[in-house]
């Protein structure tokens, strides 16, 4: 390939990807996730640092991705990485989930007066032990 090609392709690359980010951020800020979480633990003064923490993520996540680069932080580092990653995803979930009202509609058509909170903790329980078992059996 020439330069102008691989000039041509990385501008392709670099908009795809920008375009990709922004919906990726846009749905973060569409559904609250930084705020609710900064006002239940009472440190709505590091919201910047929020928000400096998602986007150095998602570039460090796209960086990992694209080269196929492991950190070198040995296997408790991993553990690490992945607890914050799942509490990331978990949070996210919920989130949509809360946006979407998914929990009080399905408990007004199933007519539950009690006992939401057990649901809840039943779709918790079960989303973490669905991701142990993914990680740990082949």
């Amino acid at each position: 390939m020439t330069l102008v090609e691989n000039a041509v392709l990385f501008l392709i690359a670099a908009a795809g990807g920008g375009v990709v980010s922004g919906g990726v951020f846009a749905l973060i800020s569409l559904i609250g996730v930084v705020p609710r979480l900064a006002s239940k633990t009472a440190t709505a003064g590091y919201i910047a640092g929020y928000e400096g923490c998602i986007i150095w993520g998602g570039i460090l996540g796209n960086l990992v991705s694209v080269f196929e680069w492991m950190p070198p932080v040995g296997k408790p580092g991993l553990l690490v990485i992945g607890l914050f990653c799942g509490i990331y995803v978990g949070c996210f979930a919920m989130a949509l989930a809360e946006t979407l009202k998914v929990i009080p509609i399905f408990a007004m058509r199933a007519r539950l007066v009690q006992g939401i909170p057990y649901i809840v903790l039943a779709i918790a329980i079960g989303k973490s032990l669905g991701s142990f078992y993914q990680m740990f059996w082949p």
